[in-house]
């Protein structure tokens, strides 16, 4: 590839990242219902204002092919479009408004799926045996990871599962807070994913969250020769209503239960695994003494 076209890559993929808003998601039917009802109001109002797609694009600061892509509701609007487009058509906040409406089904459906489970959540455990668990990253250590992928995600899917992954740790501000229980492998906080500084910035974060006065965070050293954990990850939920759901990499086939028995035997695996594992103060004590290492 020659310099031109290295640049032009660039170019492209900047333009991509700076799209405002992400592919709908054909299977999601609430979200494709959602945006293309918002899609045919914004066109709705444009076409009442006189204005043509190209002409209002240039005004809004974007491409005539992604207002047509909104409209038709292929795409999924950023609030800061829907502000500026708003201002633009004179609409008097009424589509400023709609991003009520588009923030709800913004991520990807399964996404969606576990934020709500662990909103209602009042007990969360964890055990992840090959990467930090997701509500407990940075952001910029789950761009790393997510950006990591192959077949590569787009720049674009990358911001938005992102963004996702992210807006899930709204549950350590809960109030009441819930219980939450994560056990960490060791080889895993010895990996600086992203380079020496996001890897800081990770450990860092890990410190913060298991000083919690809601949260017990447990690293399984290396030297532990085996533990019920070794197939993946084990999840647990528990709810105020008495019910729970959990899953297993290699238990189930991996899917979600609520079956009692075999949350029983979720729970005996996850205790095994915290039995196992550095206490709470010698964890926190571990990721220090990794922090002092850098």
């Amino acid at each position: 590839m020659t310099a031109v076209e290295v640049e032009a890559e660039t170019g492209r993929l900047k333009e991509e990242a700076d799209e405002p808003g992400w592919e709908v998601d054909p299977d999601d039917e609430w979200g494709v219902a959602v945006i293309t009802t918002v899609g045919r109001q914004l066109k709705l109002r444009r076409e009442a204002a006189g204005m043509r797609a190209a002409e209002f694009g240039r005004i809004v600061g974007y491409g005539e092919d992604m207002v047509y892509k909104i409209e038709g509701g292929k795409r999924i609007p950023r609030q800061e479009f829907l502000d500026k487009a708003d201002e633009v058509l004179e609409a008097g906040g009424l589509i400023a408004a709609a991003w009520e409406d588009v923030k709800k089904v913004r991520y990807p459906k399964k996404v969606r799926a576990l934020g709500k489970l662990e909103a209602r959540a009042v007990e969360i455990a964890v055990y992840q045996s090959n990467s930090i668990n997701g509500l407990l990253q940075t952001p910029e250590h789950a761009r790393a990871v997510i950006g990591a992928a192959q077949p590569p995600y787009s720049p674009d899917d990358v911001e938005r599962m992102v963004a996702a992954r992210i807006a899930r740790r709204t549950v350590f501000e809960r109030d009441p807070a819930p219980a939450l229980s994560f056990v960490l492998e060791e080889g895993v906080l010895r990996r600086p994913i992203g380079g020496t500084m996001l890897w800081r910035q990770q450990l860092e974060r890990l410190v913060e969250v298991g000083r919690l006065h809601n949260v017990v965070l447990q690293v399984m050293p290396m030297n532990c020769e085996t533990h019920s954990g070794t197939d993946g990850t084990i999840e647990l939920l528990k709810f105020a209503d008495g019910t729970a759901v959990g899953r297993a990499d290699g238990e189930f086939n991996g899917r979600p239960t609520s079956e009692p028995k075999q949350l029983r035997i979720l729970e005996l695996q996850y205790g095994t695994i915290r039995a196992q594992a550095l206490s709470p103060r010698e964890s926190l004590a571990f990721i220090e003494q990794l922090l002092g290492e850098t």
